[in-house]
């Protein structure tokens, strides 16, 4: 018996309540659903501030305590082709029917692939969008760790996320003081 999938690609910088929400609904309607951390070669940047194994852990956790089971989280590394993107996916995750996305061009490579496309669910779009989020830790505003499923919030500081994310965020894109080149 081939087990129903479906592949809920994203960066998930972090994974945000949003997030979790959209997965607990699209998990529901599959025997198994993938996510795709997607750019997981990119990290230290102010829209990639996490590293793939950081949201990795992130995304763990939160399936954890949240008592989601069916859920195959795999890092995939951006290829720098667009032709070739979607074999590449294919090559790393296990076998899937209904790729879910937001972003219109993952959603355009997986159709003219044959595959069927879905939107990801939005759940709270207004308070829960990875920019804002973002800036929301970076200021230390109030309520950050609100956005976030514990969890998620607990392996943000423990690797000084909100300091990182703040330097990232400086507006030369270096850090004050230091010589942002790498040795």
């Amino acid at each position: 018996m081939v087990t129903q999938r479906g592949l809920f690609i994203g960066r998930f910088q972090p994974f945000h309540g949003g997030h979790i929400e959209a997965v607990r609904s699209l998990a529901a309607k599959h025997d198994e659903l993938i996510i795709g951390i997607g750019s997981a070669n990119v990290s230290h940047t102010a829209t990639n501030p996490f590293t793939a194994g950081e949201r990795l852990d992130m995304i763990s956790a939160a399936l954890r305590d949240a008592g989601i089971a069916n859920v195959i989280v795999v890092p995939i590394p951006d290829v720098g082709r667009n032709s070739v993107w979607v074999a590449h996916v294919v090559s790393l995750v296990p076998r899937f029917r209904i790729a879910y996305t937001n972003n219109p061009l993952p959603a355009r490579l997986f159709r003219e692939a044959g595959f069927e496309v879905q939107p990801v669910p939005f759940h709270g779009r207004d308070r829960f969008e990875g920019t804002k989020v973002r800036e929301a830790i970076a200021r230390d505003e109030r309520g950050w760790r609100h956005l976030l499923p514990d969890a998620v919030a607990r392996v943000i500081i423990d690797v000084d996320g909100p300091e990182r994310i703040r330097e990232l965020l400086q507006p030369d894109g270096k850090v004050e003081g230091e010589d942002s080149e790498l040795k």
